[in-house]
């Protein structure tokens, strides 16, 4: 494209790059929507100015502003929900919850990027109540915003919202839910108003996308669409996350079967099959989570995948009983472009009504050994009594 022809344009460009050149600070960005020019060459007469400019800016990030490190830190962790006002507030925790997250705070903070699913909607009131045909078996999580400041005191970069809860309270739900995160500075994505973001941390740049079986969020079964937002995150990223809540629920489906798993009529996918798909379109870390148990891990192309981190910081509204109540936090390390170097677990458990604690007896990093040496024998991984995961290569 000769942008001298398109005088609008050039000057834009011109602007991005003088700002980049004179500018030492990190730049944050995000995509809304899916580039449909990302495989297609951009005809002069049908130019779309912002997504050009924007597609300039994150080369430019990407190699103007990148800072390579030797060794990242990664942490991934399982499912948030903090309390619900939903059906009433008896289900909320004293203090907004202050407390909850106290013991893992300095775990958490301990990374270049912290990760983890956040099971609702954040909404203090009101919304559109999802219909549920057995609400027995049907629940409705609601947060208060103020309890987004938890995360971040924690210290929390990064939250998937693709799961079958995001879409609890209708789209005020959906829609407040992504304001309370942009104002608070979280960089998330999983719903269809926001596949996948990009952002820059330490000079690095990270891109993130997540998906579900879930109405209203980024679909698990859509591998072209998903294969085609992990490779652009790849052209211009330095290391790739994804994020995915798939799998049946609950102590009887802990292992990773290799093969479509269906609960209650819903086909949750392949999760072996996608997270295999999203590795080779460009993915350097998957985190899974929704079967609400620890699952094993894998190391595959030299990638990290956690096929389920379990339930992280679930209060009062979940089964926390054996182990339902044990997860791990995993601090994966990797190069600067994402090949696994090893992972540190750090073992936790939760006791009703919830809220993570240092586990001493590290139950869950027992579980990942039993786990990952069953479903995965032919994968050179240890796991030792201590938590560090190592990967033997050829």
């Amino acid at each position: 494209m000769n942008l001298i022809k398109h005088p609008l344009i050039f000057l834009l460009v011109m602007t991005v790059l003088t700002y980049s050149c004179k500018s030492s600070k990190t730049i944050s960005t995000s995509q809304n929507t899916i580039a449909d020019s990302l495989t297609t060459s951009i005809k002069p007469d049908t130019i779309d100015i912002p997504k050009v400019v924007l597609e300039i800016q994150d080369s430019i990030e990407l190699n103007i502003h990148r800072v390579l490190k030797d060794t990242l830190h990664i942490i991934g962790v399982g499912d948030i929900m903090m309390g619900t006002n939903f059906p009433n507030e008896s289900y909320l925790p004293p203090a907004n919850g202050t407390y909850l997250l106290t013991d893992v705070e300095e775990v958490l903070s301990n990374a270049d990027v912290t990760f983890g699913n956040l099971e609702g909607v954040i909404l203090n009131e009101g919304g559109e109540e999802k219909y549920c045909k057995n609400p027995k078996l049907c629940y409705l999580f609601r947060s208060p915003e103020v309890y987004l400041n938890n995360l971040k005191q924690a210290g929390f970069d990064v939250l998937s919202t693709a799961n079958n809860h995001a879409g609890d309270f209708g789209n005020e739900g959906r829609n407040n839910t992504i304001r309370a995160l942009d104002s608070l500075g979280f960089h998330h994505a999983g719903q269809l108003t926001k596949p996948y973001s990009t952002f820059m941390i330490d000079g690095m740049k990270y891109g993130f996308a997540a998906f579900s079986p879930n109405t209203g969020t980024m679909s698990i079964h859509d591998y072209p669409i998903a294969k085609k937002i992990i490779q652009h995150l790849d052209s211009i990223s330095d290391v790739v996350i994804v994020s995915f809540h798939g799998g049946a629920e609950g102590n009887k489906y802990q292992h990773v079967t290799r093969k479509t798993e269906t609960f209650y009529g819903e086909n949750r996918g392949n999760v072996y099959k996608f997270s295999h798909a999203l590795v080779d379109a460009g993915a350097d870390i998957i985190f899974g989570h929704g079967p609400h148990v620890t699952r094993a891990v894998e190391v595959y192309k030299n990638r990290f995948i956690g096929y389920s981190l379990g339930n992280f910081c679930t209060y009062a509204r979940f089964n926390l009983s054996g182990d339902n109540g044990l997860a791990p936090i995993i601090n994966v390390q990797t190069s600067a472009t994402g090949e696994f170097l090893q992972a540190q677990v750090t073992p936790i458990i939760q006791v009703r009504p919830g809220g993570p604690k240092i586990d001493p007896e590290k139950r869950v990093i027992r579980k990942l050994q039993e786990l990952t040496k069953k479903d995965f024998p032919e994968v050179p991984i240890s796991i030792d009594d201590n938590g560090v995961i190592t990967y033997i290569q050829d």
